[in-house]
């Protein structure tokens, strides 16, 4: 993911900051406790496509 890209990027929901988690190819809201897929290479903003967060998941984050 381009820095550039993710500094510009926020969250639909929230307009909050996101974070990227490599591993899962996705960008992570922890306000809304969403993850948007990123699918080739590019991110699908949009909420009916993000997942919940677990409670795993957002303690992880904190």
């Amino acid at each position: 993911m381009d820095k550039r890209l993710l500094d510009i990027l926020v969250c639909p929901v929230t307009k909050g900051p996101l974070i990227y988690d490599k591993e899962r190819q996705e960008l992570v809201s922890k306000a809304a406790r969403l993850a948007y897929p990123i699918r080739d290479g590019i991110p699908v903003m949009l909420e009916e496509e993000a997942r919940p967060l677990t409670d795993g998941e957002y303690e992880r984050l904190r």
